[in-house]
């Protein structure tokens, strides 16, 4: 089972979280998080977030305790009532509303969001740009985004992955946004050590793991081989 009807398995919903984020997977999560509340900057009441493949709803549910006013958006069904759970252990669902739909054809008039989030989700499509086109249109600002690298150890064993997954070069990346009418605002590259390997170890020996990772990480040759990428783009200003 690859790409989506994996994502889409009850089963894989109902383990997710517990799965890719819990011993080592925990230092993932905790650097995702931060990497969006980096990107979003302080968020004003009301301010209007899309979060596409919103999942089980880990950062639906973080950015509507921020303050915004968020729609997460979901092709799965069992992923999208992990999600309500969530925000309802957390007294926010009057913050947040979980849509199941296709981020192909996004259900919103053009620029009704001023930011939308898309983690964890072009490394499972096919044909990326034109999903990156639909999140440039609902967006009047800030399209924020990962994807994993094409130059990084997560080639070696990709592909036998259950969801399989589609890696990227920066050269792709750019080029995508340019046809999507995106400027880049900012960029951050992290994880020599494939998520992969993280999930596998509990949390204590992970984390002298990421000490060690976070050190190469910040040298050339280590930001040039990351796993993943961080990209913070932004709608042209038509003046």
């Amino acid at each position: 089972m690859k790409g989506q009807d994996w994502y889409q398995a009850d089963e894989v919903a109902e383990e997710y979280d517990d799965v890719r984020f819990s011993g080592g997977g925990a230092l993932i999560d905790r650097r995702e998080k931060e990497a969006v509340l980096s990107a979003l900057g302080p968020i004003e009441e009301g301010h209007r977030v899309l979060e596409v493949a919103c999942g089980t709803g880990r950062f639906t549910t973080m950015l509507a305790d921020q303050g915004a006013d968020i729609v997460g958006l979901d092709i799965s069904r069992e992923m999208l009532e992990q999600g309500r759970e969530k925000a309802a252990d957390a007294g926010l669902s009057d913050r947040v509303e979980f849509m199941r739909g296709d981020a192909s054809r996004l259900p919103f008039p053009d620029d009704h969001f001023d930011t939308v989030v898309a983690m964890r989700f072009f490394h499972l499509m096919d044909e990326p740009l034109q999903f990156m086109t639909e999140l440039r249109r609902v967006s009047s600002d800030q399209v924020f985004f990962d994807t994993f690298n094409a130059r990084s150890l997560r080639v070696l064993y990709t592909w036998l992955l259950p969801m399989g997954s589609r890696l990227y070069s920066e050269r792709q990346v750019a080029e995508m946004l340019r046809a999507a009418d995106l400027t880049l605002a900012g960029e951050e590259h992290d994880f020599v050590l494939p998520y992969g390997f993280y999930r596998e170890l509990p949390g204590a020996v992970a984390g002298p793991f990421r000490f060690l990772d976070e050190l190469i990480g910040n040298t050339i040759p280590g930001d040039y081989v990351a796993s993943v990428s961080y990209w913070d783009a932004r709608v042209p200003d038509e003046a």
